[in-house]
């Protein structure tokens, strides 16, 4: 049985509580809040774990075997680098720190410690995203053009980071993993209304290898409730509504064919096609509880995960670089050697499951 400890129990903590405690590989054995009202309600919940406002109480291997990082942006890279160097498997939410040196560090400290670090990327944990990744994979869609999403809601408003660290993980995360690849470039521009320097609506750029491109619009400051991406082939489209309760992802049999080659304005003419459009069965589970099974998984029998540091950095990488243009004029900031493929799995401790 993992001993496991939830640091963190505000806006996300208690849903990562909610599953853990009911997952038969493990046991919540410590609880840290820094609010003693959340420590005590959640304490009632887990009678049993040691409840504790100090981070240092629950990293340690005496109390724990994992830990599970629901805390503040700003305190991931702080706590994750003492859990790792405790020899402590360690799950940290999005995004995994707030520069990409931060990521390398924590990365190099799973390493050496043989002990596995796991990046909270809950929707690549899906069943919708991975109907679409099966749907870019099988050549059903054709080649890649572009891929376009929006993450907008009326708040909750956030004070540590701006929108763009905030909804951002999400989309870039998924794009990254649709994409199979790193963006060689990234542009973002934005507002502040709320709180300077503390941008509440953000668009992103990506670009691509081999002439594609990522469009991502994110807000806290919106009347509507959106979650939907569009990913645009050369043969087929698709579209993934999260809200949707029922037909989550829709293909539609559309395409533009241009002419292959022209001598004139004249003579361009382009031909549309309109087929079916079909919603694929989707076999659904919960994705939060699919990623923490996965990531006992990964404790118990030493597997690389999904979302593991590499992962996580280059997402924190992409959204360096936003931040860095929506500073500098909205420019394009080039990621260089950005593509983190082929990497070997790390070596790490197994623990028997007892």
């Amino acid at each position: 049985m993992i001993r496991i400890g939830i640091l963190g129990l505000g806006y996300w903590g208690p849903n990562l509580a909610r599953v853990l405690g009911g997952l038969d590989d493990c046991r919540v054995t410590a609880i840290c809040d820094r609010s003693s009202d959340r420590l005590q309600r959640y304490a009632r919940l887990f009678p049993d774990a040691l409840a504790t406002q100090e981070s240092d109480q629950i990293l340690d291997r005496d109390v724990v075997d994992a830990v599970v990082i629901a805390t503040p942006t700003a305190t991931h890279y702080g706590l994750a680098s003492q859990a790792l160097q405790q020899g402590i498997h360690t799950f940290v939410e999005k995004p995994l720190a707030t520069t990409s040196a931060q990521c390398e560090q924590l990365i190099a400290l799973a390493a050496d410690n043989k002990v596995v670090l796991f990046v909270g990327h809950v929707f690549l944990y899906s069943a919708p995203v991975a109907k679409l990744k099966e749907l870019v994979t099988s050549g059903e869609l054709g080649d890649l053009y572009y891929i376009s999403s929006s993450r907008l809601n009326l708040g909750p408003v956030r004070h540590d980071v701006n929108a763009l660290w905030d909804l951002a993980p999400h989309d870039i995360s998924i794009m990254l993993d649709l994409m199979d690849d790193s963006p060689v470039s990234v542009s973002c521009a934005g507002l502040a209304y709320l709180k300077d320097e503390v941008h509440d609506v953000c668009s992103l750029a990506l670009h691509f290898h081999k002439k594609r491109m990522g469009m991502i619009h994110v807000s806290w400051l919106d009347p509507h409730k959106k979650r939907v991406m569009t990913v645009v082939g050369s043969k087929k489209m698709a579209i993934y509504d999260d809200i949707e309760p029922l037909e989550k992802i829709k293909v539609y049999d559309h395409s533009i064919d241009a002419p292959p080659h022209t001598d004139s304005f004249g003579e361009f003419r382009v031909s549309y096609r309109y087929g079916d459009t079909y919603s694929p069965r989707l076999e659904e589970v919960e994705p939060l509880k699919a990623e923490c099974q996965s990531f006992l998984r990964c404790v118990i029998d030493g597997s690389r995960p999904r979302t593991d540091g590499h992962n996580g950095l280059k997402v924190v990488r992409v959204i360096e670089a936003a931040q860095s243009s929506l500073h500098n004029g909205n420019g394009r900031i080039e990621l260089n050697g950005a593509a983190l493929r082929g990497l070997a799995a790390p070596e790490v401790n197994k623990l028997a499951v007892v």
